[in-house]
């Protein structure tokens, strides 16, 4: 058998290099995936939710009691192109805090957060807007008439039919 007899019936065989060859390019692929989530997670969300965690923490059960004190009773929804929002006491009765700010945007990042310009309804209020489908986070701030500060975080999903 000449070489290039035997280079060609090599061609078809696995042998232990192509295996350590096939072996490492998936490995390499895995790695490079990665890399590339990870670095994308980091520069789309840092994780920083307050600027020192240790001087917000001291004033959080202070603030946290007096905010349970208000009773009140969030309630959150989307459907028809509209974001709801309820605000009850202990009573049932429709809240209006002094000042209220609600921003909606994606968990992970800042990019698409939009604050609503919201109008009062008899329930609570409501904003018009668009959201795609997918997890959205629903940030909520209001002072009530006591000067209390109210802040509350809820989870919203929109499905594909928009509701």
């Amino acid at each position: 058998m000449t070489r290039s007899e035997k280079i060609a019936a090599d061609r078809g065989k696995l042998t232990g290099r192509k295996v350590a060859l096939i072996f490492g390019g998936f490995f390499a692929v895995v790695i490079t995936v990665n890399v590339i989530l990870m670095v994308n997670a980091i520069d789309t969300f840092s994780g920083l939710v307050v600027p020192n965690s240790y001087v917000a923490s001291q004033d959080f059960d202070r603030n946290r009691k007096a905010q349970e004190a208000l009773g009140w009773d969030v309630s959150v929804q989307y459907r028809d192109g509209a974001v709801y929002l309820g605000l009850q006491d202990a009573r049932k009765n429709t809240v209006r805090p002094k000042t209220l700010d609600v921003v909606v945007g994606r968990p992970t990042t800042e990019s698409q957060d939009r604050s609503l310009d919201l109008m009062e309804t008899p329930e609570g209020y409501a904003a018009a807007l668009s959201l795609e489908p997918g997890n959205w986070r629903v940030d909520i701030r209001a002072e009530a008439a006591d000067g209390t500060a109210f802040v509350q975080y809820h989870s919203l999903f929109v499905s594909a039919g928009g509701s």
